[in-house]
C-alpha cells in the first residue's frame, strides 16, 4: 500500500519584498550605529580687537576642557562641541552673538570675559533661563543676585584690598592716581572704587582719577596723570593699553611707582611693554609659581596644545568650562542646570577649589607679582 506523500510548498516572496526587507535591516543597523548628536555648549568672548588676548586665552581654555572631557567619553555618551562667538567688546555684537548661541539651543554659555559685556548679556541670559558661567567677570554690580549668572573668580570687593595694602605698606605710597579704561567701566569703576576705599582707610589719598577710551591720546593722558605729582599710579585697563601707557609714563617720569589691576596680567603686557614695564607690580588671578599637581598638569596640557602660556584667562576659562561639564554630567531628570550647578557642591579647579554661594558668586584668592627680566615674578 502506498503511503501519502506530503509535499512542503515554499513560497518565495517577490523580489521587491526581499529588497525592502534588506533595506529595512540595513537602515536599522545604520541607526543603531549612528553616534548621538553632540552636546553643544557656547563660548562668548572678545576674539578680535584690543582685548583679543583675553578672549583667545579664554576660548583656548574652554577648548582644552572640552577636548579632555571627550577623551574621557564625553557627557552621558555624547561628545561635547564648543561653539565660540566673538563679542568684539561691542554691545550690539555681543547681543547678536548670544542670540545665535541661543538659536543653537546650547544649555550653557561660558563667558563673557569682561564685566562690560556681562552687564549687556546677563538680561538676555536670564530671559532664556540658561546659566552663564563667567571666567573673569568681577564687577560688584552682579554680586548677590538670584539669577543665571555664575563666576569662578571673586568680585573686586573681596580682593582689591590686597593690592591697596601692598602699595601702602610695602611700597610706602601715600598719593596715588587711578587711571580707568572706560570701555570696561563696570570692571574699572568697581576696582577703582574698592581700591579708593581701602587705600583711604589706611591713610592714603587718591590725588587724581582719570578715565580714558579709544579716542584718547595715551601721551596726553600720561602728562595729565603726572601733573598731580603722585608717588604711585594704578592702571586699571587691558594689557595693550596698560603696556603702552606705562611706556608714555616712563618717558616722562622714571621713578614713579606703577601698578595694575588683574585685567592687564597677560603675556601681551610683557610683549608690548618691553623694558618700560620692568618693576611694574601686577595683580594676578593665578599663582604662576604654583607647584600643585593639578595646575602643573593643566599648564603642561595647555602649552602642548596651544604653544603658549595659559595665563589667568586660560586657567579660569578651563575651570568655568569644567564646572559646566561636571554639572551637565550630574544633572538629573527634571532638574534645571542652575539647580545642578548649585547642588554639585565643591568643584575641583585647576589651581583651587570652586564653591558657589546661592547667588552664583565664589571666592578666589589673588596674587601679586612684579615684572623682572621680562617675566612675572611672585611677590607673595
Amino acid at each position: 500500500m502506498l503511503l501519502p506523500i506530503t509535499i512542503a510548498v515554499i513560497r518565495v516572496p517577490p523580489t521587491w519584498l526581499l529588497r525592502v526587507a534588506i533595506l529595512v535591516t540595513l537602515a536599522s543597523g545604520m541607526i543603531a550605529c549612528t553616534p548621538p548628536e553632540p552636546l553643544r555648549i557656547g563660548f562668548l568672548g572678545g576674539l578680535s580687537g584690543r582685548v583679543a588676548d583675553l578672549g583667545i586665552g579664554g576660548r583656548n581654555g574652554a577648548i582644552l576642557a572640552v577636548e579632555m572631557r571627550n577623551q574621557q567619553g564625553g557627557i552621558k555618551g555624547r561628545r561635547v562641541e564648543l561653539i565660540a562667538e566673538d563679542d568684539q567688546q561691542d554691545t550690539e555684537v555681543a547681543r547678536q552673538a548670544v542670540a545665535r548661541l541661543l538659536a543653537r539651543q546650547v544649555p550653557v554659555i561660558i563667558g563673557p570675559m569682561t564685566s562690560a559685556m556681562a552687564m549687556v548679556v546677563v538680561p538676555e541670559i536670564n530671559a532664556a533661563g540658561i546659566p552663564l558661567i563667567a571666567p573673569t567677570v568681577t564687577t560688584n554690580a552682579l554680586t548677590g543676585i538670584d539669577d543665571q549668572f555664575f563666576r569662578v573668580v571673586a568680585p573686586t570687593a573681596t580682593h582689591v584690598l590686597k593690592s591697596a595694602e601692598y602699595h601702602f605698606v610695602e611700597q610706602g605710597l601715600r598719593r596715588v592716581a587711578l587711571v580707568c579704561d572706560l570701555r570696561n567701566k563696570a570692571y574699572s569703576e568697581s576696582w577703582a572704587g574698592d581700591f579708593r576705599k581701602a587705600f583711604a582707610a589706611m591713610g592714603g589719598s587718591i590725588v587724581a582719577e582719570l578715565g580714558f577710551d579709544s579716542s584718547d591720546s595715551l601721551a596726553a593722558l600720561a602728562t595729565k596723570v603726572l601733573a598731580r605729582k603722585p608717588d604711585g599710579v594704578m592702571i586699571i585697563a587691558n594689557s595693550v593699553d596698560t603696556g603702552l601707557l606705562v611706556q608714555q609714563i616712563r618717558m616722562r617720569n622714571a621713578s614713579v611707582r606703577l601698578g595694575t589691576a588683574e585685567w592687564a596680567a597677560t603675556e601681551r603686557l610683557l610683549e608690548l611693554g618691553g623694558k618700560a614695564v620692568e618693576g611694574l607690580v601686577v595683580a594676578q588671578y593665578v599663582d604662576r609659581e604654583s607647584k600643585a599637581a593639578a595646575y602643573l598638569s593643566f599648564r603642561h596640557a595647555y602649552r602642548q596644545r596651544f604653544a603658549q602660556e595659559p595665563g589667568f584667562a586660560g586657567l579660569t576659562a578651563f575651570d568655568a568650562t569644567n564646572v559646566a561639564l561636571d554639572a551637565l554630567a550630574g544633572q538629573s531628570s527634571g532638574q534645571t542646570l542652575k539647580e545642578a550647578i548649585l547642588a554639585h557642591g565643591e568643584y575641583a579647579g585647576a589651581q583651587s577649589p570652586i564653591r558657589f554661594d546661592a547667588h552664583g558668586d565664589t571666592r578666589r584668592d589673588t596674587f601679586l607679582s612684579v615684572i623682572r627680566d621680562g617675566e612675572f615674578r611672585s611677590l607673595r
